[in-house]
């Protein structure tokens, strides 16, 4: 029986409620337009028109693979983050809400310097890196990334965004000590693979079976890249300048003693949209 594209959105927006899909609205209209290779603003004009049998089995199938435990994300190739659309692959991480968080902490710093040198570490998709470029006409920024295929998103994006003048990927190893060519820092921001080894498969099947692995393992502990990046890229910040770090569920504590450790001072803890503690940073200090 024939139905039409509202119809269609519709009914799997009600298929997603009963899966219990919080994000229900919002997953039925991206699913529907890329399915149908509408825009939303297509999709709600030709609302009362009807689809084809084919595309309304394109459409149908995709639901099926993100209940199945597929992200939506990686079935359309894209999300948005922060206001800025950006290219997806199976090779990033998928942007979440609570990130912004941490950009929000970092702009209201950055946003008081004359002028900003960013390093956005641990890049994956490039979108911290990329929406403190948006909101800073005045900053640079460097998107460092270790995977050359995160890098390639990291590239398209920056293209995407109409960012090229202002923001460089670069190949790096936040568990190593960056070359000197790098230059200084007045801000580092990351959000590193923070994920205990041993808990990652017990993981959502969202994210263990799609979400890259070397985005997610932080060693035993969760906490390798805290350490690695606190005490080896403090000498890439100039002095006073922050350091910025995203962290996971009970390792606040522990990433603000690692900081503390490596002579950060001011360190502040910052809670995410759920009262949860997300966003830890603190200023070097500088000897007297």
């Amino acid at each position: 029986m024939a139905i039409t594209y509202n119809n269609l959105y519709l009914d799997i927006r009600q298929q997603l409620r009963k899966s219990g899909i919080d994000a229900a609205t919002l997953e039925a209209r991206e699913l529907v337009c890329f399915g149908t290779g509408k825009s939303r603003e297509e999709l709600q004009r030709d609302g009362r028109l009807y689809a084809s049998p084919e595309v309304e089995r394109r459409v149908r199938n995709l639901v099926d693979r993100h209940l199945a435990g597929e992200p939506v994300a990686y079935l359309i190739g894209e999300w948005e983050f922060y206001g800025l659309p950006l290219d997806i692959s199976r090779d990033v991480l998928i942007p979440r809400p609570d990130t912004e968080v941490l950009v929000e902490q970092a702009l209201a710093y950055c946003d008081i310097l004359p002028e900003c040198r960013i390093l956005d570490l641990c890049a994956g998709s490039g979108c911290i890196g990329l929406a403190m470029a948006s909101r800073l006409p005045h900053s640079r920024v460097v998107l460092g990334e270790y995977s050359d295929a995160a890098l390639k998103i990291c590239r398209q994006n920056i293209r995407r965004n109409n960012l090229s003048g202002r923001v460089v990927p670069v190949q790096v190893d936040a568990r190593n000590m960056p070359e000197r060519a790098l230059g200084e820092f007045d801000c580092i921001i990351s959000n590193p693979p923070y994920i205990p080894r041993a808990d990652i498969a017990g993981l959502d099947v969202s994210v263990k079976d799609y979400e890259p692995h070397l985005a997610l393992d932080g060693g035993e502990d969760g906490l390798d890249f805290y350490r690695s990046i606190s005490e080896k890229w403090k000498d890439a910040l100039r002095p006073s300048g922050r350091l910025y770090f995203e962290v996971g569920i009970g390792q606040a504590d522990s990433v603000l003693r690692i900081m503390r450790a490596q002579g950060f001072g001011d360190i502040q803890i910052v809670k995410d949209y759920h009262d949860i503690p997300r966003v830890v940073f603190g200023t070097l200090c500088t000897e007297l």
